[in-house]
């Protein structure tokens, strides 16, 4: 009986552990945590915009990138459209979206949100200016002086944001476009934004003579971020999602989604501009 007793109390143990394994292979879609809503910068193609047939969504390389995560992760996420960019980060501050598909690292964000490593992407912020009035940049210092655009709540990197409060005239406004719009008429010496963004934004605007300095203002890394006040942010959903982005970074999967994106952009782009 003793033996037979050991032997039940052996097997009770080992089924135990199979059983706690199993759960931690089986998709996240009960309880609490039965989609994922992720949503981001709706101005920034090639890595997210407003989708021409439905705006409620966002499409992009991001976001196809988080189509990809879904399957990994066995959680369906929906990438929503829920206003300009700092709207999305209020959202995310207050539990009403999960996941930012795209954001750059600062201190004040650590508060609110769980970065996962490795980044998405790599990204340079530019000064942008007119050829008529072309900024010599080269450094930091260069912009004292100046008047400076840029869009509201943007983030150039925890050291660039700290010396721009402390010694530039920096106006934010609501969206790219306005921006671009703003600085193409005279009403700010340059624009601080992103590469390919930038890029994007004005040749769909039709925004010609403008000037990108080669010297960046900072290089920063793109990441994919959970709320901590998302009800989904727990330890088993955040190990899944590591596990995910390490793959997608070994793989190279964000240069092949980012060259398709280029082209989709400047298809509808084209499109638009015809059908004006």
């Amino acid at each position: 009986m003793s033996c037979d007793f050991l032997s039940f109390r052996r097997w009770r143990k080992q089924a135990k552990t199979l059983l706690c394994l199993a759960i931690g292979l089986m998709p996240l879609t009960a309880g609490a945590c039965p989609r994922l809503v992720a949503s981001g910068n709706p101005e920034y193609p090639p890595f997210l915009w407003q989708d021409p047939k439905n705006d409620h969504n966002l499409i992009g390389a991001n976001a196809d990138l988080m189509q990809l995560l879904a399957r990994e992760i066995g959680v369906p996420i929906d990438v929503r459209y829920v206003g300009p960019w700092g709207r999305v980060q209020e959202s995310a501050k207050n539990g009403r979206i999960d996941l930012i598909s795209g954001a750059f690292l600062t201190q004040q964000r650590l508060g609110y949100m769980r970065y996962f490593q490795p980044a998405i992407r790599d990204t340079k912020s530019l000064i942008w200016s007119r050829e008529s009035r072309h900024v010599n940049y080269q450094h930091w210092d260069d912009l004292v002086g100046l008047e400076g655009i840029t869009v509201v709540n943007n983030s150039f990197g925890q050291a660039f944001d700290q010396f721009a409060a402390t010694n530039l005239k920096v106006q934010q406004v609501g969206s790219i476009r306005n921006a671009l719009q703003m600085l193409n008429l005279g009403r700010a010496d340059y624009l601080i934004y992103e590469d390919a963004p930038g890029l994007a934004y004005a040749a769909s605007l039709g925004i010609r003579g403008l000037r990108a300095a080669s010297a960046p203002v900072s290089n920063e890394k793109l990441y994919l971020t959970l709320a901590l006040a998302s009800p989904c942010n727990n330890e088993q959903l955040a190990e899944r999602i590591s596990h995910a982005m390490k793959k997608f970074s070994d793989d190279k999967v964000m240069d092949a989604l980012v060259e398709k994106n280029i082209r989709l952009w400047q298809q509808q782009s084209n499109s638009m501009r015809r059908a004006d």
